[in-house]
């Protein structure tokens, strides 16, 4: 049965990598159904948000396991759910009463366009289109980009007024112990044992109780350290979806056209690209893509992060979109959408075991993503910096501006602009493909709004 949906022989995975790549991948996102209702709970019912992320979760990425067959887990998007409540309902609709129903009419709107999109398979013409080393480029890039996450989630690099970033208190327990993780996954994955960076993650959260027990990790919730020991509580409350779910307001949007046309556009742009560069990296990494460079039935994996966003707009949560730690259940060996659908599944588990899953910190988790952000920054072996100058500069750009401006988006933004400006500058326009000047487009459009304020 399995192998007929998933034809794990034909990807050289079994059943046991997929379950224990779908485990990793869970545990490497389940920080998002404690950061979710935490972003989102500011305008929002957090419980509420709490059971619309886990469930749409499971559905979205139990479709892109069954329907796409891919090892990509699903969920609300980190930058896109700041976005949603600091900067649309928070800023832009401050004074409206409920903004949060306005900012969901939006997303609403930004899944079904995306599911016209990919059933016109605009959104997957647009990934295989890309020159190759853009997309090595990418996966370079976001390997460096979830290395940074996961640093900056130890504390181990920390912001700085002066310097922008710098090193963290070395001293501090996060510090210790999210460093003694990566060092055991790093060994582990040395003598090859299977499961090394879920391994490294239990044994982090584990030295990390110890250390609460003895007094050296203190819980401050006011600096985001919380207890890392589970607290179960009596029965489930459901009762938050009734403010969360179905909450539109199509007759504001309707009045102010213009204005929530411009939040629709905004939810547009950053989830389309960072979807692109998400599957892209991803698919590079566990050896999906074809010789041409092509990923297979890439629309049906835009169709299932169309799909998501929709549902999570109607239960009441911001942007489902691919997560880019999919990518540590890859690093174990994730090749299927058994990975995926066992990552679903494990988020539907959490509603009801959901203290034990929001219990390990960031810390335990981030030395897995700064060790499979080493394996896919390994990329940057196959990235050619000598035959043409537009895919070196652009290949450049796309690391550099992803790392230093804290999205994949951005990166592709700058790398897609520089190789068109400079395959015109060099005489070789001949070169671009069609679909290329249509990127092109978007990402002109994309600062005009930016700078005349529209999106």
């Amino acid at each position: 049965m399995l192998e007929r949906v998933f034809h794990l022989k034909e990807h050289g995975t079994t059943v046991k990598t997929e379950i224990l790549a779908g485990l990793t991948t869970f545990l490497s996102m389940a920080y998002i159904l404690a950061v979710n209702p935490s972003i989102l709970g500011t305008v929002m019912n957090s419980n509420g948000v709490f059971l619309a992320t886990a469930i749409t979760s499971a559905i979205a990425t139990m479709i892109m396991g069954i329907f796409a067959n891919y090892p990509i887990g699903l969920s609300a998007g980190m930058g896109l759910n700041a976005y949603f409540a600091y900067t649309v309902c928070m800023a832009d609709l401050k004074g409206v009463e409920d903004p949060f129903r306005i900012a969901l009419t939006a997303v609403l709107v930004e899944g079904v366009v995306f599911i016209f999109l990919s059933l016109f398979k605009f959104r997957e013409a647009m990934i295989n289109v890309i020159p190759m080393n853009l997309k090595y480029a990418i996966t370079t890039g976001i390997g460096l980009f979830i290395a940074l996450i996961g640093l900056l989630g130890s504390g181990i690099v920390v912001s700085d007024p002066s310097t922008t970033l710098a090193l963290g208190d070395l001293k501090s327990p996060t510090v210790v112990l999210s460093s003694v993780g990566f060092l055991i996954i790093v060994t582990l994955a040395h003598y090859r044992v299977k499961g090394a960076v879920l391994l490294g993650i239990l044994i982090s959260w584990v030295l990390g109780i110890g250390a609460e027990l003895a007094g050296w990790y203190q819980v401050d919730p006011e600096h985001d350290l919380y207890s890392l020991i589970p607290v179960f509580n009596n029965g489930l409350d459901f009762s938050g979806l009734g403010e969360t779910a179905f909450k539109f307001n199509f007759s504001w949007a309707a009045d102010h056209f213009i204005q929530f046309l411009s939040i629709v556009f905004s939810f547009l742009f950053m989830d389309l690209f960072d979807t692109v560069g998400t599957v892209v990296g991803v698919a590079d990494k566990a050896n999906l893509l074809d010789k041409e460079g092509k990923l297979p039935k890439a629309g049906r994996i835009f169709m299932a992060d169309a799909i998501g966003t929709t549902m999570g707009a109607c239960l009441g949560t911001s942007t489902v979109t691919s997560f880019v730690e999919s990518s540590t259940g890859v690093g174990v060996g994730g090749r299927t959408g058994l990975t995926a659908c066992t990552t679903g599944l494990l988020f539907l588990l959490s509603i009801f075991l959901s203290p034990i899953f929001v219990a390990i910190p960031s810390f335990a988790t981030a030395p897995a993503l700064v060790y499979v952000g080493m394996l896919m920054f390994s990329s940057c072996k196959k990235l050619d910096f000598e035959k043409d100058i537009a895919d070196t500069v652009s290949a450049y750009l796309v690391i550099i501006m992803m790392l230093l401006t804290y999205s994949i988006a951005n990166g592709i933004m700058y790398g897609v602009l520089a190789w068109v400006i400079l395959k015109f500058c060099t005489g070789k326009r001949k070169q671009i493909n069609p679909f290329m000047l249509v990127l092109f487009g978007l990402f002109v459009l994309r600062i005009v709004g930016l700078i005349t304020g529209f999106m």
